[in-house]
């Protein structure tokens, strides 16, 4: 017989009663680990590694399991009522499957009890996945571009306006503001670019984590040509490093 979830609830308690490590870790002493374990998660997503996903899928549960009991010895709840709860919201989410109503968009749903656009979202959320949950929630209720060429209309407006801000900067490099409109600026043009993303039905944070990947490996491309040819990548010209990575580019294509 496969074990249970129940197994693992039985384990985590007798942990809490046997080991010393687990039995003084609190809600607050665990959550640098909750962290740690989900971004191991999304790591092994990014590799497709099955066999690590499995293990760390584990890793992450065995944080939900501590969680739990925890807030289970406080009498505040335990396991069993996480599952309620996570129950009734798909149930809830999904009304048109489990019940006689309409299928309703959930942003839209979710609209209706909050009481602004930025309630829920936790305040240390990435600043990238912010801004698409905040034009994602917008966009529940309406507020959106009809296709993808307001969004691209948009973003060559911010464009020309960080063009525009950074003449004038140039023009009056000792304006007291200077950098404050600057940062306005591009902040806007990022904010346009993400939404250009989210229209186009692409994550910024996923795109971005390949164009990074991307260009590390390109970057390691260069460094490695430029060992074997005797270059010294922090003294070789601009020239010689975009000749480089222009090779870079074509052995990869």
């Amino acid at each position: 017989m496969k074990p249970s979830l129940e197994d693992t609830l039985t384990l985590m308690r007798d942990l809490r009663a046997r080991c010393d490590w687990d039995a003084v870790q609190t809600h607050e002493s665990l959550r640098p680990y909750l962290i740690e374990e989900a971004y191991e998660v999304d790591e092994a997503l990014q590799a497709g590694d099955d066999a690590k996903l499995r293990e760390e899928l584990g890793d992450l549960l065995l944080q939900i399991l501590f969680h739990s009991v925890i807030a289970e010895e406080r009498r505040a709840f335990d396991l069993h009522d996480v599952a309620s709860g996570f129950i009734q919201k798909m149930k809830a989410r999904h009304p048109h499957l489990y019940g006689s109503g309409e299928r309703i968009p959930w942003e839209q749903m979710k609209a209706k009890r909050r009481e602004s656009i930025g309630e829920g979202l936790p305040a240390h959320l990435p600043s990238l996945h912010r801004a698409f949950r905040l034009q994602d929630r917008a966009a529940g209720v309406g507020f959106d571009w009809p296709s993808l060429h307001g969004p691209l209309e948009k973003v060559a407006e911010e464009l020309a306006e960080v063009q525009s801000e950074l003449q004038h900067s140039s023009d009056s490099p000792n304006a007291p503001d200077a950098a404050s409109r600057l940062e306005g600026e591009l902040g806007d043009l990022l904010f346009a670019v993400v939404n250009l993303c989210r229209k186009a039905e692409v994550h910024p944070a996923l795109a971005l984590d390949k164009a990074n990947a991307k260009f590390e490996r390109r970057f390691a491309g260069i460094e490695a040509l430029a060992a074997e040819r005797g270059i010294t990548v922090g003294e070789a010209s601009l020239e010689v490093l975009d000749s480089l990575w222009d090779e870079v580019k074509i052995r990869e294509n």
